[in-house]
């Protein structure tokens, strides 16, 4: 294994600054082979999930890097041929010891800590999304602020939030901190900056979960709020820094906001909103989940309404309606995400199509097997899918490789 992992003192020195226990041979190899696989492996990956499982993050790593041709590693996360093979396909063209080393660095001189499940402030409530849940999480701040007893609540809901939906998202964040209450949100523009903003302004604790590497703010315009939050709480991902943010790991982002929360509440949500993703990964968690009304007439609700009508959420109209469901023991609601998180974006298109779409550029042209690194995929499914994108006109092929094709204009 020692041809696939640095040598034990060179992990220690890249680690010391970015962890707060004592590392010592054993641990070092460990913590360094998952932060290796927040590289490999994109969010959600339960494959990935299930290998390091059965294997621990070292030895799953040594496998995936030679092959495992003897069947072993395969077999004890009991994954069949194809799921290994594909596995493989997507993982082993990102593994490049050298760029973990230098993002280890790049975490150093950005003050940015590595919290991993060993670390006694690891969140133990991530535990519930099993092999789907984060190997590793990458913060800016205070990583206890992510674990700390006190009750946490999801406030999330649209980007583009009217007057109405910013004054309650306010009410709402500004009561519960108030009364100890720890606000979740994904610090996008809206309601989850409104939730943000009043929640330091009240003296609370709030936490932030990106999309993209923590170094790198996004929105950009929200740079300073999320500085701010990293002040006194903690900004998190659970992607490497120097990540960039895309729908897929938008989507899989929302699943941490949810498992973090012990409820989320929407306040505003249009009818395709990512708000109801969220929603719907809480669902599954069976944890509570509650939605703001809004007036009928309003599209900026549609998404509200509908968690309200089809989908049990509890109606919030004050904070004490969101105390109520943190204190409230949940139930079952398996069949929730099924039509909620599972759902298509507004393009209509699959999980694996937009990671497509995300991997590639405008601007330049790229190679079918730069693109499936980038997607974290294999090249023989990105390669028909890129077939299926090329018929509906998203993507276009070129001598030199593909390029996505832009947006058309609106009249």
């Amino acid at each position: 294994m020692t041809d696939i992992l640095p040598a034990p003192d060179i992990a220690r020195t890249a680690l010391a600054p970015l962890v707060a226990h004592a590392l010592n041979d054993e641990l070092a190899l460990h913590v360094f082979a998952t932060a290796a696989w927040s590289h490999l492996a994109e969010p959600g990956d339960g494959v990935a999930g299930r290998i390091v499982g059965a294997l621990g993050p070292a030895t799953a790593l040594h496998e995936v890097v030679t092959g495992g041709r003897d069947g072993a590693a395969r077999n004890a996360a009991e994954l069949t041929a194809q799921q290994w093979k594909d596995a493989v396909a997507r993982w082993r063209p990102r593994w490049n010891q050298r760029a973990v080393l230098d993002n280890l660095d790049v975490a150093r001189i950005a003050r940015i800590r590595l919290l991993t499940p060993e670390d006694d402030r690891w969140p133990a409530a991530l535990a519930d999304l099993g092999v789907h849940a984060p190997l590793c999480l990458w913060v800016r701040g205070d990583p206890g602020a992510l674990s700390l007893p006190s009750p946490r609540a999801a406030i999330v809901g649209a980007r583009a939030a009217t007057a109405y939906g910013e004054h309650v998202a306010a009410e709402l964040a500004g009561e519960l901190v108030a009364r100890g209450v720890i606000v979740v949100s994904g610090a996008a523009y809206g309601i989850d900056g409104v939730a943000h903003r009043v929640a330091l302004a009240a003296g609370g604790v709030t936490a932030a979960l990106l999309a993209g590497g923590v170094e790198r703010p996004y929105p950009t315009g929200h740079a300073d709020l999320i500085g701010r939050i990293a002040a006194t709480g903690a900004v998190a991902s659970e992607v490497p820094p120097g990540s960039a943010p895309t729908r897929w790991r938008f989507l899989q982002r929302n699943r941490l906001i949810a498992a973090l929360s012990e409820a989320t509440v929407v306040v505003e949500a249009g009818w395709r909103s990512g708000s109801l993703n969220t929603a719907g990964h809480a669902a599954a968690l069976g944890r509570p989940i509650g939605a703001v009304p809004g007036p009928v007439t309003s599209a900026a609700s549609a998404g509200c309404h509908r968690l309200l009508r089809e989908f049990d959420a509890r109606c919030i109209t004050s904070a004490d309606d969101v105390l109520e469901l943190l204190g409230v023991p949940t139930g079952s609601t398996s069949w929730l995400p099924q039509t909620l998180f599972d759902m298509p974006d507004s393009t209509g298109r699959t999980d694996d199509s937009t990671r497509i779409s995300d991997a590639m550029s405008v601007q330049s042209w790229r190679r079918t097997e730069d693109i499936a690194r980038r997607a974290g995929m294999s090249a023989d499914d990105t390669s028909a899918i890129l077939g299926l994108l090329e018929i509906e006109g998203v993507v276009h092929r070129g001598e030199a490789g593909w390029r996505r094709a832009p947006a058309p204009r609106r009249p």
